[in-house]
């Protein structure tokens, strides 16, 4: 520990993303999308003239925000745009959690959730999943200082339909209810038509899932204006330029071929069952999931054992050293080709003496 560290550096246990290895390997772990980002993506990046990168970008992200209005059917001054939904939910932490009362989330969630509480002293309490690996609804209190949950929940998948989550919001409407919906195109029903009934909803996503961008890092928030004008006064106390202007030109491509965005989410939703189905097969206990992962188990068979193997075979997925998630597997689902060499190499797993 270094001796010029602020005292809150040393407390923090911060947040761990999924291996980035340098060798070629099936990537199964970080819930990437498999497919390549629409055309119009990289026509768009390679028709930006470099002289413009001398000037700095937009602030308010225009361009991007109104495609994003246009898609979401709300205004445009309802949505707000950052570096990733990691930043927008950072953001979010400071401008609406930092209250008196503490935050409520899940117990099994993203994990990312109370490093931030950490990060900016919000104290929080969480929920037990219920026996079906499914987010309490119900048992959130109005007495907090919020809500937070991803819908569907990671590392879960299970999503919860737009009518359980507005009877949520017709019993808290006094703290800012957060939705995290990043996984929401692979099946799961977006509350984003809620925003205009509810003024506490904030709903947050990503283009790092379904749009393919992951390596550009866009994320954004829509809300009620009193929302959108209190992250942007965090933001603009913080970094006024988070969108480059290629990444905007990138974001709005991917937003208009709304033909590539439903043929890529399709195909995943559809590979992702078939792997439930065979891993169910294999003696697998797998949950049922609306997002581009399967969280599975297998009783007979460690998991950190399954994991060990399966990397020493070129193929990477995710292993929670957790509790509650020790015995379970993260499997982000990829081509089907790159599926087909999972569950080959799983058979052969399951079958080695433990």
């Amino acid at each position: 520990m270094s001796k010029f560290w602020s005292p809150i550096v040393r407390e923090l246990t911060p947040y761990v993303p999924g291996e980035q290895p340098r060798e070629q390997l099936i990537k199964l772990n970080t819930n990437e999308n498999p497919y390549p980002p629409a055309p119009g993506v990289e026509q768009a990046l390679r028709d930006y003239p470099a002289d413009h990168l001398r000037l700095y970008p937009d602030p308010e992200a225009s361009a991007l925000r109104q495609a994003l209005a246009e898609a979401h059917g709300v205004e445009r001054d309802q949505v707000f745009v950052g570096n990733g939904s990691d930043e927008v939910l950072a953001l979010a932490f400071q401008a609406f959690f930092c209250q008196d009362k503490p935050l409520m989330m899940p117990a099994i969630t993203y994990s990312f959730y109370p490093v931030y509480c950490r990060l900016y002293g919000i104290d929080y309490r969480t929920l037990a999943l219920d026996d079906e690996w499914q987010v309490p609804l119900e048992s959130f209190s109005s007495d907090s200082g919020g809500v937070i949950f991803a819908n569907p929940n990671a590392p879960t998948g299970h999503g919860h339909a737009r009518a359980a989550i507005a009877a949520l919001l017709e019993r808290i409407q006094e703290c800012v209810v957060l939705v995290d919906e990043a996984y929401v195109d692979f099946g799961g029903e977006s509350v984003v038509p809620l925003v205009a009934r509810y003024p506490n909803l904030l709903v947050t996503g990503t283009f790092s899932k379904s749009r393919s961008l992951a390596g550009l890092r866009l994320g954004y928030a829509i809300g009620s204006h009193e929302l959108i004008e209190g992250l942007e006064r965090i933001k603009n106390s913080f970094n006024s330029y988070p969108i480059d202007s290629l990444a905007t030109a990138a974001g709005v491509a991917a937003l208009e071929d709304v033909e590539h965005f439903e043929a890529c989410r399709e195909k995943v939703i559809t590979t992702r069952e078939r792997t439930r189905q065979r891993l169910n097969e294999l003696g697998f206990e797998v949950l049922p999931s609306q997002a581009n992962f399967l969280l599975v188990h297998h009783p007979q068979v460690d998991a950190a054992q399954l994991f060990a193997g399966l990397r020493e075979r070129a193929i990477l997925v995710r292993h929670f050293n957790t509790e509650a998630l020790r015995d379970f597997m993260r499997i982000s689902i990829g081509t089907d080709d790159e599926m087909d060499s999972l569950v080959e190499a799983l058979e052969g797993l399951c079958r080695l003496p433990s």
